[in-house]
Order: C-alpha cells, then sequence, then structure tokens
C-alpha cells in the first residue's frame, strides 16, 4: 500500500510539472509573439501610410503660425531661465541670513569684534569648524565678499559646481580683526587710503584680498600718460597718483633719495636716466648678462612673453618691450608707488607678494627673469617651492634668468645648486662671484644663472 500510494502522489506531481512548463512555454511563446507584432506596428507606422512623410505639406501661414509659437515658447522660457537665476541669488543670500541666525542663536561665546558700519550684524563663521583657524566676520559687506554665490541656471554642468567660491588667502582667517576692519567703508563711497594696511594684511598672508563695493580715491589735477614709445622713459607728472601713504610727496624727492644715506629698497631705480638708462643692456661675461645675449640663445621671435619677479619701477620689461617681447612686473608698493609708476611707463605691473602662486597656466611664459627678490632671505622650503612653481608656468625649452641671487659662500653649493637640480632646470650660463663691497669680509656670494627648462 505504502509503494502504491507513493507512486501515485510522484504520477500527481510529475503531471503538475509537465502543466506548469507548458503554462510556462505558451507564456513565453506569447511574450515573443507581443513583441514581434509590436515591432511589425512600429514598422508599419513609420513606413506606412501613417508615417509623417505621408502628411501633406503645410500651408505658409500655418507654418509661421508654427514658427511664432516656437519663438514665444522660447522666450518664455529664457524669461523662467532668468527668474530662475534671481531666485537662486535670492535664495544664497537667505542662507547666509539663516546660517548667521543659526550662529547667534546657538549662543557662539567667541571673541567680541566691532561692526564694520552702523548695523549690528550676526557674527559668521568662515573655515572649518575642526580647524583652529576659524574667523568670525560680523560685516555684512565681508559676508557678501568671501561667501559662496549661486550660479546661473545652465553653468553647473560645465564648471562641476552649482556654486562659485570667493578666493580669499586662508591666513585671512588669521586676522579677523584686521579682515574686518579693510572691509569698512560705505558701499558705492570712496574707499579708505589705507594702502600700508592692506600690503601689511598681504604680508602676513592674507592674499588675495577680498574685493570691496568701493572707488579708490582718484588724483586732482589728473592728466593723460606720455604717448608710448617716449613714456618708456619720462618720468609721469607728480599728479597721476595719491601720495597720501608715502613719505615722498613728489617723483624728483624719489629721485634725489638715491643720495641720501641708508638702506632703502630698488633706493635708485626711479632714476631713468642715471642707472636704469643702461641696465641689461651690456655683457660683461660675468655676473651681468646682456638681454640681447639672452635672447639669442633661443631661435629669433620665439621669447614673445614673460614674467618679472619683484621687477622695481619696469626697467627690465621696458628693455624688452623695446625688443617686441611682453613682460609683466611683478611687484608690492613698499616704499614707493613701484606699481603706478610701471604703468605710467606703458607697462604692465600686478600686485603681487613673493608667496602667492604666479597667476599663470602651466607650461605658458617663455621667459621669467628675478633680480635680487628671490635670495637667502626667502626660507629655503618657501624657496623650492616658488622655484617649482616658475618651473610649472614655463613652457618646454622656456627660459629662468636668476639675476643677481645674494647667499653667504657655505650656502653655494650645499643649498642652492642642489636646489635647482632637483627642480630639473638645464644650466646654460652660470656665473658666481663674491660681493664687491663686503665680500671677501663677510663671505657674501652672488650668482647669476640663465637656466632651461628641458623640452622633454
Amino acid at each position: 500500500m505504502g509503494n502504491e500510494a507513493h507512486d501515485q502522489d510522484y504520477s500527481r506531481k510529475q503531471q503538475a510539472y509537465q502543466q506548469q512548463s507548458h503554462y510556462s512555454q505558451n507564456q513565453k511563446l506569447k511574450l515573443l509573439v507581443l513583441v514581434i507584432l509590436t515591432n511589425l506596428l512600429s514598422i508599419y507606422v513609420f513606413t506606412g501610410p501613417l508615417s509623417f512623410h505621408h502628411y501633406p505639406s503645410l500651408s505658409h501661414s500655418e507654418s509661421n503660425l508654427i514658427l511664432h509659437e516656437l519663438n514665444s515658447s522660447k522666450a518664455q522660457l529664457a524669461a523662467s531661465q532668468s527668474l530662475l537665476a534671481e531666485l537662486h541669488q535670492k535664495l544664497n543670500s537667505t542662507n547666509l541670513l539663516v546660517q548667521a541666525l543659526l550662529i547667534e542663536l546657538s549662543g557662539e561665546k567667541d571673541k567680541p569684534f566691532k561692526a564694520s558700519s552702523n548695523v549690528d550684524h550676526a557674527p559668521v563663521k568662515l573655515g572649518n569648524e575642526d580647524s583652529d583657524s576659524v574667523a568670525i566676520v560680523t560685516s555684512d559687506e565681508l559676508i557678501l565678499a568671501v561667501g559662496t554665490h549661486k550660479l546661473p541656471f545652465g553653468y553647473s554642468p560645465r564648471l562641476g559646481s552649482d556654486e562659485i567660491h570667493m578666493p580669499v588667502g586662508s591666513a585671512c582667517l588669521d586676522f579677523h580683526e584686521e579682515l574686518n576692519q579693510y572691509m569698512s567703508y560705505d558701499i558705492g563711497g570712496e574707499c579708505p587710503v589705507d594702502d600700508v594696511f592692506s600690503q601689511r594684511l598681504m604680508l602676513k598672508g592674507c592674499e588675495p584680498l577680498p574685493r570691496r563695493r568701493c572707488h579708490p580715491k582718484s588724483p586732482t589735477n589728473y592728466v593723460e600718460p606720455t604717448p608710448l614709445p617716449e613714456s618708456l622713459w619720462t618720468t609721469p607728472p607728480d599728479t597721476s597718483i595719491i601720495w597720501d601713504p608715502y613719505a615722498c610727496k613728489s617723483y624728483q624727492c624719489l629721485i634725489d633719495r638715491k643720495k641720501k644715506p641708508g638702506y632703502l629698497d630698488c633706493k635708485d631705480c626711479f632714476d631713468l636716466q642715471g642707472r636704469e638708462k643702461t641696465r641689461w643692456l651690456f655683457d660683461n661675461g660675468g655676473l651681468d648678462f646682456g638681454i640681447d645675449q639672452v635672447l639669442g640663445t633661443k631661435p629669433a621671435g620665439t621669447i614673445r612673453i614673460g614674467f618679472d619677479i619683484g621687477g622695481g619701477t619696469g626697467t627690465f620689461a621696458a628693455r624688452m618691450k623695446e625688443r617686441n617681447v611682453t613682460i609683466i612686473t611683478s611687484t608690492l608698493n613698499l616704499d614707493g608707488p613701484f606699481n603706478n609708476f610701471i604703468a605710467s611707463r606703458g607697462l604692465i605691473p600686478i600686485h603681487l607678494s613673493v608667496s602667492q602662486r604666479l597667476p599663470f597656466f602651466d607650461n605658458t611664459l617663455d621667459i621669467l627673469h628675478s633680480m635680487h627678490v628671490l635670495s637667502n632671505w626667502i626660507p629655503d622650503t618657501m624657496l623650492e617651492f616658488a622655484l617649482y612653481d616658475i618651473y610649472r608656468v614655463l613652457r618646454p625649452g622656456g627660459l629662468f634668468w636668476l639675476d643677481h641671487f645674494f647667499c653667504y659662500g657655505s650656502q653655494l653649493n650645499k643649498t642652492y645648486v642642489q636646489m635647482l637640480d632637483r627642480v630639473g632646470f638645464r644650466k646654460l650660463r652660470w656665473h658666481a662671484g663674491k660681493k664687491l663691497d663686503r665680500g671677501i669680509k663677510k663671505n657674501e656670494w652672488y650668482f647669476s644663472a640663465l637656466l632651461e627648462k628641458p623640452m622633454t
């Protein structure tokens, strides 16, 4: 009996399995037929009498009507995009206010700061909360200047973000009182005359400074500049700049200071008819390289654009301009209006300290020059970063003219020769010599080098 019952149960299961398999096959067959019919119907729609190319042609008036509707839709879409961009900006401003309110409600106990206007502002944190460098800003103007701003509709995919961050040096976070002072002004009014203050803030590492919404004080009795090429060797009128931050109140005073004792940076470089008139014209085979000899190391016309680090009053750039080479000159207005003077000569100044990353893209410049500025007063690690940055912006085959680098004799081979070799420059010219006035006593040396970035 047991075997018979087992056989009957097995028979029933086998029949059920066969019925299920048959049902599954029927379902697959029906699905296959449905797919075939769908494809046939699609082919018929697009190739048969219902396809679009069998429709009768539209009349001229109907085409105009459709075109008018399309243009109207396009205009409405553009208006919607503009409205959306405006809403994004309003949303960003609201976010900033919400951040301020949240910090105020959370009961922050940070050091109090003076507000930068007659209105009290809620403080806002800048920087990573986990970091020791967290600034508390109390100025609405500073919040707007350094905060994030939403991008207009459509720009996010191209830039990889839906917002843009304003660049401010990280060291600014260590000097929040000075930063709030710098951003204290009347919006739309005249900026404070704070050149010395702002440069000291830059030299503390707060570079770049935030933008401001105020107008710089304009010189009185301003006149048009001297035309090129006469401007290259003409002292500009005293009315071309504001003299408030400087000890001298005229260019003649700056020219005469070369006769006075004491050390000043670029002491005689405002006298365009003095030593400046002969700089880089003659090659003595030693420390003094001539511009024509340097340019002669490359095929004619291939040195076209470059950069001069700490270029004084721009004489190197003037010499290069006479040879159809465009040079941008970096300098600070320490002890004199260097940027203004360079611009008055028809040259390009850039207000930049030696510690900032060079504002050029990789492999772009033909030549880079520096005289005196790059020397042993710069800490070794900082200098090596600067040399790698110079290597970065030079194109393959580009020239680095290191002009009168100052150091002590013990540093020459032990530190700086090895450093330049590590960076990877190739030496085209190299000359070293003792400093003539004090070199014998204190073992002080100069070296001048013409270096090349390798082609590969």
